[in-house]
């Protein structure tokens, strides 16, 4: 599947300035006379690791290990805060000076190469594009062109508090229809079957739309013009939530319930699965319900199994010049080669993108999450995806609350949000 990005008639300020750095992309990369790559890369690394010491440490040895394997580029990498990320980004895409590659989210890709920002990247990965997981490079596909070389992947999956199962005498549920058993027995009980963070502040990626790729839908018509959350399977999937909800099988305050695990229902031991679930979190379950009471397992399935994860891509942008592109295609491929991404989870605990990175870990969570990232879905880039999120949020929010009914809510949010589509 490729992305569609339906282009503005009239170009920002910011596209018009960008797009004068664009060479042709069917211009062959320039390297130096006598055939070695030669040039200066500025590079945007956005925090990745979490330690500010350990990664300054880490790229400053990563730019050390890169110019000696190339010892005519010059690599600068400079470290960057997420502080207003997206005005920094636009601002040096306007002023045509800044970064040759920067790290972005799928979103922020859709958005940059909308106005212009970005280069396609294909021939940096042409002789390892097979060894990505296919969904990484999906995600920074637009019309048939890469866009951005996936770095490493953030994937959540299911994570169980298995001692409320083990009580109630019941399997670890792993499907909609085996959720939907468990919860009248859990509520029984006074247990949720599963968590919901129904917050504002919680990403759809992590709260409804897992639920929705689980039945089958999508967020975005295949070309990128049209809502398609009000379809059948969006229906559905809101649907389950709200049963869920209406017999104890959610949290009361599922409809407003913020995001962390301390003082969550779930760490008081009265939920049962968290369905979307990072490291982390796991990490923080199991300091408050017990090691041997968590259990990690492949994500939920409705009529598909699916769960989000997204990549962290490098991306080419309009600054880079034909005289360093090609030292920029070198950059792009050591960074994202087999040796590189096995030494950068190892140091952010992130996964690979690549198929030939081990997964490092507990053998039993390194199975569930290699079982996620083979079903991950890197969400719906689209540069209106987060305004449209905005939109939906408060419906899903009302429907919880029994205000609406979940067909109500999607058509009601679907106008409002087809609105913001058109607009952009």
């Amino acid at each position: 599947m490729t992305h569609r990005i339906a282009r503005a008639t009239a170009l920002t300020a910011v596209a018009a300035l960008a797009l004068t750095a664009c060479s042709s992309p069917s211009s062959a990369p320039e390297g130096a006379s006598d055939g070695e790559v030669k040039g200066e890369v500025t590079l945007w690394m956005y925090p990745v690791i979490r330690d500010e010491a350990a990664s300054k440490d880490f790229w400053e040895q990563t730019e050390t290990d890169f110019e000696k394997a190339h010892p005519d580029v010059d690599l600068n990498i400079e470290l960057q805060t997420f502080d207003k990320r997206d005005e920094q980004i636009s601002a040096a895409l306007a002023a045509n000076s800044g970064p040759d590659i920067v790290l972005i989210t799928p979103d922020q890709a859709a958005t940059y190469l909308n106005v212009g920002g970005l280069q396609p990247v294909d021939e940096a990965i042409a002789e390892d594009r097979d060894v990505f997981f296919p969904a990484t490079l999906q995600a920074a596909t637009f019309e048939d062109e890469l866009y951005g070389v996936p770095l490493f992947q953030n994937v959540f999956t299911t994570a169980y508090n298995k001692a409320v199962f083990d009580d109630a005498g019941i399997e670890l549920p792993t499907t909609w229809d085996e959720i939907r058993e468990a919860a009248p027995v859990l509520a029984d009980e006074g247990v949720a079957v599963m968590d919901y963070l129904g917050t504002p502040e919680q990403t759809l990626n992590l709260s409804f739309y897992p639920f929705l790729w689980q039945a089958g839908g999508r967020v975005f018509s295949k070309d990128g013009t049209k809502v398609a959350f009000d379809s059948d399977e969006g229906v559905e999937a809101l649907q389950f939530l709200v049963d869920l909800q209406e017999e104890g099988g959610l949290p009361k305050d599922a409809a407003t319930q913020a995001v962390g695990i301390e003082g969550s229902p779930l760490a008081a031991g009265t939920v049962g699965i968290r369905p979307t679930t990072s490291p982390a979190e796991l990490a923080q379950m199991r300091a408050a319900l017990g090691e041997d009471a968590v259990v990690v397992g492949a994500p939920l399935e409705g009529e598909e199994q699916a769960t989000y994860g997204n990549p962290g891509l490098l991306s080419l942008t309009s600054i880079n010049k034909q005289e360093n592109r090609a030292a920029a295609y070198e950059v792009l491929s050591f960074l994202t080669s087999k040796d590189f991404q096995t030494e950068l989870n190892t140091a952010a605990g992130n996964f690979p993108t690549r198929t030939d990175v081990a997964i490092g870990g507990d053998e039993a969570d390194r199975d569930a999450y290699e079982a996620a990232l083979a079903v991950a879905n890197p969400g719906e880039p689209n540069p209106s995806a987060r305004q449209v999120m905005a939109v939906l949020a408060p419906y899903i929010q009302s429907a919880l609350r029994g205000d609406l009914t979940p067909k109500e809510a999607l058509d009601k949010a679907a106008a409002e949000a087809q609105d913001v589509l058109d607009r952009s």
